[in-house]
């Protein structure tokens, strides 16, 4: 493999600094220098409607993809919480960096608790709407887009009283902000994946040295829960797998747009513990999910 590697990013400030970090972990591990390549996805040119509506999670990969087939670029960095569960068959998701905090902090109030009634939260994703209002059915979601930067002026602007963001992508900004929520986060979340194409066998060879088994053992299983849901980007889904004597165990959770009706479970077959929480489920929850 000749130096440099081309690392295919989206352009947004939070997405440098993770293409950074697997270019630090290329150069620390092999001595290898990288070429940063920001690339513009659809979901950063569209700011004014829930993803969910204009195409999922693929806006964010599309872009990167056509480049890595095209020759443009060798490996995509991603948050692994935006990619799709099913990728092309020509793509494989090489390496994950160890996960950081996978946690969501609250911006604008001390604690849930604190929120004024009915007061205005601002999050795009259905999971974190759903889980707020499983807690405090007053408060009144809207719509808030953008990078993380965008989201909190325009929480400074008002348009807003708090938020949440997630924990790893502010540390990895260095912005000591918010407050640290008990939540089941999203699957994937505070993990980055980096993706080749699946016929390199020598960028394999170099990624799997970088690759955190333990991260990627857990974000499969969650992935892997995801996919067995048949869910799509308007369904409210939370999923957390961790490493206990060897195994990985995965605790799970799907909601109602309203929050009134959670459904949650643990277990060690993502693909049970997925039918088992759609066969708990009313009729109109389970509609939300295709099933295993």
């Amino acid at each position: 493999m000749t130096s440099p590697i081309r690392i295919g990013t989206r352009g947004s400030p939070l997405a440098l600094a993770q293409a950074h970090m697997v270019a630090d972990a290329l150069s620390v591990t092999h001595g290898l220098a990288s070429e940063i390549v920001p690339i513009t996805a659809s979901g950063d040119l569209i700011q004014d409607r829930p993803l969910a509506d204009v195409g999922g999670k693929a806006l964010w990969t599309k872009e990167l993809d056509r480049c890595l087939i095209d020759g443009r670029t060798d490996i995509s960095v991603h948050s692994m919480k935006d990619v799709e569960t099913i990728r092309p068959p020509s793509l494989v998701i090489a390496a994950m960096l160890k996960r950081a905090d996978t946690r969501d902090r609250l911006i604008g109030a001390a604690s849930i608790a604190a929120l004024p009634r009915g007061a205005v939260i601002g999050t795009s994703s259905p999971r974190r709407s759903a889980q707020l209002l499983a807690v405090r059915p007053d408060l009144k979601p809207v719509t808030l887009r953008g990078n993380v930067q965008t989201r909190l002026a325009k929480l400074a602007r008002g348009e807003a009283e708090a938020t949440l963001l997630a924990a790893a992508g502010l540390d990895r900004l260095g912005m000591d902000i918010g407050v640290p929520l008990d939540l089941l986060p999203a699957p994937a979340q505070g993990a980055i994946g980096v993706e080749c194409l699946a016929g390199r066998a020598d960028l394999m060879r170099l990624l799997a040295a970088i690759d955190d088994e333990e991260t990627h053992r857990c974000v499969a299983a969650e992935r892997a829960f995801l996919l067995a849901l048949g869910g799509d980007c308007h369904s409210a889904v939370a999923a957390l797998a961790t490493v206990v004597d060897g195994s990985v165990i995965l605790r799970a959770q799907i909601l109602s747009a309203d929050g009134r009706e959670v459904r949650s479970g643990e277990s060690a077959d993502p693909a049970e513990l997925a039918a088992r929480l759609l066969a708990q489920a009313s009729p109109a929850l389970r509609a939300m999910f295709a099933g295993p």
